[in-house]
């Protein structure tokens, strides 16, 4: 699909990836940008639409779905991480969390705008995923966790949405240069760039996106021996 004159649906649009994402979209061409977060207020770029939605809420999805008849484009982005392991104190809390806002959020919001992009001509979903989709390291195992299951539900909706027309991309990128991980002292992606890279993709007709180079060592390494997931980069 293209960007120009495509209306976009982005969830997480107040700041960090989602605000690149709705801030490209514009520059883009997109007629329209549904900029969506827990608190509108704080939707602040000129251009945008902001809307009220909290992707662990049923009935927030379904005021999006009935008032955003016209999306072509569903950006699932808004994403938590806790930052816990499996065992640790809270680990069952936070991996809860991260499955209602990483894994279930998605599903509500595409299952809710399937329909819609069906009627506009079969549109596209974009998830935003991680390298953590692939690999898991103890501070951090639940978010994998949610990780991991959306990148299964991306590639099972791939096959279920094909039949309308809609585009399924899945996302994987490492560190970001946002709020999410500003306490993280390793190298960072530039926002920008990722999503400059995913835009290109979505017009290219492509279903994945290897953002930096860590991502993409980690999927060319998942079938080695040892796999990668067995033994991370950086694990001890």
């Amino acid at each position: 699909m293209k960007i120009q004159d495509s209306v976009a649906l982005v969830t997480g649009a107040n700041r960090g990836l989602g605000l690149a994402f709705a801030r490209a979209l514009l520059a883009g061409g997109a007629r329209k940008v549904y900029a969506a977060a827990r608190d509108p207020a704080s939707v602040t770029l000129p251009g945008m639409q902001a809307i009220r939605l909290d992707v662990t809420k049923p009935d927030e999805v379904a005021a999006a779905a009935r008032d955003l008849s016209d999306v072509t484009l569903l950006v699932n982005n808004a994403g938590v991480l806790r930052g816990s392991g499996f065992l640790a104190p809270g680990g069952v809390d936070a991996v809860r969390a991260e499955l209602e806002t990483n894994f279930f959020g998605p599903l509500a919001l595409t299952r809710a705008f399937a329909p819609i992009l069906a009627r506009n001509g079969g549109g596209a979903v974009n998830n935003v995923l991680s390298a953590l989709s692939w690999v898991s390291f103890p501070t951090s195992s639940t978010y994998s966790a949610s990780k991991a299951a959306a990148w299964s539900l991306s590639n099972g909706l791939r096959g279920e949405l094909g039949g309308q027309g809609t585009q399924v991309l899945a996302l994987h990128v490492g560190y970001m240069d946002t709020d999410m991980i500003r306490h993280v002292t390793a190298p960072k992606s530039d926002p920008n760039d990722v999503v400059r890279q995913t835009l290109a993709a979505l017009e290219a007709g492509k279903s994945e996106i290897l953002a930096d180079e860590v991502s993409r060592q980690i999927k060319q390494n998942l079938s080695a021996e040892p796999g990668i997931y067995l033994t991370p980069p950086g694990a001890a």
